[in-house]
């Protein structure tokens, strides 16, 4: 990987900050999904604003779609998104979900309009709808599969969020990420908690404080994305990835999964000891543990592989 450069100095530009501000596109269908992996979403969760899409294979494709407004999100967007991720929780065949922008724009944080309105709301009004945002974060943070930002242009504010809160990021060549609440005298409240997660808290007060755009390089020197790829492979990284994950059960991906986010910080003491043993004997004469197991020595593919 070569030198990653230091984030730009000086105030992004409109485009990077947010999209245009034209009329808000709604829609009142229920999400479209292309294979019969996951269940339909709640009637609320516009169709046009996130699509859901997915592969046999058990990968499936959240798109944030406003490339009008470069996917920036406003209290419908986050509802869409909160009623796509908690609809994944219950996928049981899922391995990986894959977040991304339609246009070739991640996504541009928050939509004008939207900023506009909520400066006219009371504290209160402000509490419950910033509300919504975290419970969306939650919903994505808590999907058992695998979660994966592909990040192509620009993830700005609390979409540089959205990729904080997956469990891997990749970025395309030419990305661009920004947290730049400061300059427009706020604060990136719902988002820190995955921010710090992901980058630390030094490294944080750093992007925060500063509000500097910074490139691809400097994102995965900071620990924001895992991997940079060109745009012509993308497709490759996706076959890659889904190769890669076919062997795995999903239960157990799940389970691991949960794992981390229980012992993350906690000291290593006997209660928690006692925990984890507890917890690979349940793995041990679960469905996938007995199959996966029996399948490894008797040399053939586990049912899940198939």
């Amino acid at each position: 990987m070569t030198q990653p450069n230091e984030p730009t100095k000086g105030q992004p530009s409109e485009d990077d900050l947010n999209a245009l501000d034209v009329t808000d596109f709604e829609a009142a269908q229920i999400n479209r999904i292309a294979q019969p992996l996951v269940a339909g979403a709640a009637p609320d969760a516009n169709s046009d604003l996130v699509q859901i899409d997915s592969l046999p294979s058990g990968v499936v494709f959240v798109t944030i779609n406003r490339p009008q407004k470069k996917n920036a999100f406003n209290a419908e967007v986050i509802a869409a998104l909160t009623e796509a991720f908690e609809t994944l929780h219950g996928a049981d065949s899922v391995r990986a979900v894959i977040v991304r922008g339609a246009g070739g724009t991640f996504c541009a944080g928050a939509d004008l309009a939207w900023m506009r309105d909520a400066a006219d709301w009371s504290e209160s009004e402000n509490r419950e709808d910033a509300m919504g945002l975290a419970r969306m974060l939650k919903a994505l943070h808590d999907v058992p599969a695998l979660t994966v930002a592909l990040v192509e242009g620009a993830a700005m504010g609390g979409g540089a969020g959205i990729v904080a809160a997956c469990d891997m990021a990749i970025a395309v060549d030419g990305a661009r990420f920004a947290f730049s609440e400061v300059k427009l005298g706020l604060i990136p409240a719902t988002i820190a908690p995955y921010v710090v997660e992901a980058i630390g808290a030094r490294r944080a007060r750093q992007l925060f404080l500063t509000a500097n755009v910074f490139d691809a390089d400097y994102a995965a020197h900071a620990g924001l994305i895992d991997l940079i790829i060109g745009q012509d492979q993308i497709d490759e990284f996706i076959s890659m990835l889904t190769d890669g994950l076919i062997a795995n059960a999903p239960g157990a991906m799940g389970d691991a999964k949960r794992l981390v986010h229980d012992v993350a910080g906690r000291d290593i003491d006997n209660r928690l000891m006692e925990e984890t043993a507890k917890r690979i004997a349940s793995a041990r004469i679960s469905r996938q543990g007995q199959e996966g197991v029996r399948a490894f020595l008797d040399k053939r593919t586990p049912y899940w592989a198939e």
